[in-house]
């Protein structure tokens, strides 16, 4: 089973079963339980070797890795940034001011992008920092808890995959081991990065048209599950400032945070600069210092200007932590799924699949990559995983520099794992979303998936096109592909309406 494609049958059946039964906790134990069975059972290890797989070097071990904890650890200290803003009233004195200058839905959903597009530097950052702030106002003009959560995910992943620097762009460069800068050929890849600019196109496209195709219309014809916001007693004295002083210092401070773990800060030899710093740092850590030092220095500004007393300040660190709870239970059981996955060689079995397609299929290659890594990103729910096993494989197939195939098959592997991660219900940014919106996970996947696959789909045919006329050079190719791209979407979207409306 190991190496096989027994070894995608776990994340396979968990997904399958999160979709049927809308229970996500249960069908990720169920994947769990099935993947550490069939490691058992190749291993020969019988009961005993089950157990212990699953619990000693699954759980625990994920839950004991420094990565996993400063990311769980960042993600607390949000949410008791989240609640500091919401009891300073910093978030009720922005709805005041949002119901002046946003007139309509269509506004409200603008503003919603806008400010996803404008925090890039981290996906999870990203999510709970979006969902706090328009929460009010998106349920002011009658936007669901499901549209709300799929803005968030749609400028989560797909803008931080196209944005130099962000914690995306850091992993990215870390995982090309050759002598070439890896932030620099991040940069190269972006404009071919056709599925994280489409996915921006569309969501523009739909609110404009005021258009929802699939499961996302009947939540938003029907509103049934609105939102809902924190009736607890806010501040008078809050006030817009209160909101946008912690956001800033949060995307300053992490910024600092993620440069100093790459030794922008260090003396002598050890010294980089700003960009090698961003590329060599470690994200885990910088964010989790960054956004502390955020939070003593919110706290200070709140206790200088009174907004808020200790006592009160100190409230919102247990509400904070509880706030996170569900999105930590659900991140540890896709982490240990994953780690399941892991053991039974799914990755191998995958890139095997890669490297034998390579074979006469040049021209397709782009969009094979993009599908295997859609379909990897999906199946693991980690796009930073499927980054490390596809980037070193498509540097390999084309070593030359100056070949077009090998950024536009670069771009595609990063496309189609963010595509993948967009999809997959066990990704941790798929899982941020719902917490920021406050919606129920498996509805924001169900309601999702329509439009991801629709935007993969016009992805998946503009890599076909680039791969065919990356022999008219990088440019005319790039030209070409979003021309037909931009094409294909559009169309798409219209031809949609159409058949849809009359319904």
């Amino acid at each position: 089973m190991v190496g096989t494609f027994w070894s995608l049958v776990p994340p396979i059946v968990a997904i399958a079963l999160a979709l049927i039964t809308k229970e996500v906790y249960s069908s990720l134990f169920i994947g769990i339980l099935i993947g550490g069975a069939f490691f058992a059972f190749d291993a020969g290890s019988g009961f005993t070797g089950f157990f212990t797989h699953v619990f000693n070097e699954g759980m625990i071990k994920q839950l004991s890795d420094s990565w996993n904890v400063g990311i769980l650890v960042f993600l607390v200290v949000l949410g008791i940034m989240v609640a500091l803003m919401n009891n300073a009233g910093g978030s009720a004195a922005f709805g005041e001011w949002a119901k002046k200058h946003i007139k309509s839905k269509v506004g409200a959903q603008v503003a919603t992008i806008c400010l996803g597009i404008l925090i890039f530097i981290d996906d999870y950052f990203n999510c709970l920092t979006v969902g706090s702030v328009m929460r009010p106002i998106t349920k002011k003009y009658k936007v669901s808890r499901e549209k709300l959560a799929y803005l968030i995910d749609a400028t989560a992943a797909p803008v931080c995959i196209i944005a130099p620097i962000s914690s995306w762009a850091a992993a990215v460069a870390g995982f090309v081991s050759e002598g070439e800068n890896g932030l620099a050929l991040f940069c190269k890849a972006i404009p071919f990065n056709f599925y994280a600019f489409f996915t921006i196109g569309m969501m523009f496209l739909l609110v404009f048209m005021q258009f929802e195709f699939g499961p996302m219309a009947d939540y938003e014809e029907s509103r049934a599950d609105m939102l809902e916001t924190d009736d607890k007693k806010v501040t008078a004295r809050g006030t817009v400032f209160d909101l946008v002083f912690p956001i800033v210092s949060l995307i300053v401070l992490c910024t600092i945070g993620m440069i100093y773990t790459g030794g922008f800060f260090a003396s002598g030899e050890d010294h980089k600069n700003f960009v090698d710093a961003f590329a060599n740092s470690d994200a885990s850590v910088g964010l989790v210092l960054g956004s502390f030092a955020a939070l003593l220095l919110t706290i200070a500004v709140f206790l200088i200007r009174r907004v808020l007393s200790f006592k009160e300040c100190m409230g919102c660190v247990p509400d904070g932590f509880k706030a996170m709870v569900p999105a930590i239970l659900i991140l540890t059981l896709a982490w240990t799924l994953k780690a399941m996955t892991d053991s039974l060689d799914a990755a191998k079995y995958v890139a095997g699949m890669v490297e034998n397609s390579a074979q006469g299929l040049q021209n397709f290659l782009p969009a094979i990559i993009f599908v295997i890594a859609a379909f990897l990103a999906f199946a693991t729910g980690t796009s930073w995983g499927t980054f490390g096993i596809l980037i070193p494989i498509c540097i390999a197939v084309f070593p030359a520099v100056d070949n077009p195939l090998r950024i536009i098959s670069i771009s595609a592997c990063m496309a189609g794992a963010v595509a993948g991660d967009h999809c997959s219900p066990i990704s941790d940014t798929t899982i941020m979303a719902s917490a920021g919106a406050q919606c129920e996970h498996v509805n924001h996947v169900s309601t999702q998936l329509p439009y991801a696959i629709t935007v993969a789909t016009v992805s998946f045919l503009t890599y076909i096109v680039a791969g065919f006329t990356q022999s008219l050079g990088i440019v005319a190719s790039g030209i070409i592909s979003w021309l037909v791209g931009l094409a294909l979407l559009v169309g798409g979207i219209v031809v949609a309406k159409k058949k849809f409306a009359k319904k």
